[in-house]
């Protein structure tokens, strides 16, 4: 082997070495940098939205001499505990029942109305009602699997009309990449699967279109490969594989 071929040979395992650091540092920067940035939007998102109606000689920065951002974020959080607060009470209760009566008699104002408060109640309600279990239904024929949330029981007339078919659950069925959308079907609790994932696995698994993986529960080819590539020498070690 000639100098020439020694000194291409070290060229290449430099620049694997480089293309190794910068893969595994894009990996690390990447979903940092991101959340910190959308944090940063929405922060700024709401200190638009609410600094306005707070009077000028209230704003801090007006004595500080710069923009202080999350304000804004502060007093919107006061002031939703505050609601809160004075909602729970016998005064509140009362203007809050005032307030629904009449905006059911407003038939657009109530749609709206009704929709964003039965979406909120079931976003940031205490209650059990919420997805609690993931399963595998086969959809949309048999032998094709999907993955389901199970919201509850068929209750109602839901349950009422499929009484002769045995126990029935309603499950979501998400769709992949946006798990806010899907289909909400009605299926027999034995025909379900139980899967030992959690919710938010199971979320980023369907995000994903099956690549990431919950942990513990990789495919062992992944890891290697996630092994070979942030390896000084994974550029070698691939190619050798070829």
């Amino acid at each position: 082997m000639d100098e020439s071929d020694v000194i291409k040979r070290h060229r290449r395992r430099l620049f694997g070495r480089i293309r190794s650091n910068f893969l595994t540092g894009l990996v690390v920067i990447a979903p940092i940098g991101l959340t910190a940035w959308l944090v940063w939007k929405i922060i700024g998102w709401i200190d638009d939205i609410v600094l306005p109606f707070v009077p000028f000689w209230l704003r801090p920065d007006q004595y500080v001499g710069f923009n202080l951002k999350g304000i804004g974020v502060i007093i919107f959080l006061i002031f939703a505990v505050l609601i809160g607060w004075v909602m729970k009470g016998i005064i509140g209760r009362q203007f809050l029942t005032w307030g629904e009566r009449l905006v059911d008699r407003m038939p657009v104002v109530r749609s709206i109305y009704n929709g964003v408060k039965q979406i909120a109640e079931t976003v940031f309600s205490q209650s059990d009602r919420k997805f609690d279990k993931v399963v595998l239904i086969e959809y949309p024929r048999r032998g094709l699997w999907g993955i389901a949330f199970v919201s509850t029981d068929a209750r109602g007339a839901v349950r009422d009309a499929l009484a002769d078919q045995g126990d029935m659950v309603m499950v979501f069925l998400p769709t992949t990449p946006n798990p806010t959308s899907g289909f909400l079907l009605v299926v027999p609790r034995a025909d379900t699967i139980e899967l030992d994932l959690t919710l938010e696995d199971a979320a980023k698994l369907i995000i994903s279109g099956g690549l990431v993986m919950p942990p513990g529960k990789a495919d062992p080819v992944v890891v290697q490969a996630a092994a070979n590539m942030t390896s000084p020498t994974g550029v070698q070690t691939i190619s050798a594989e070829r």
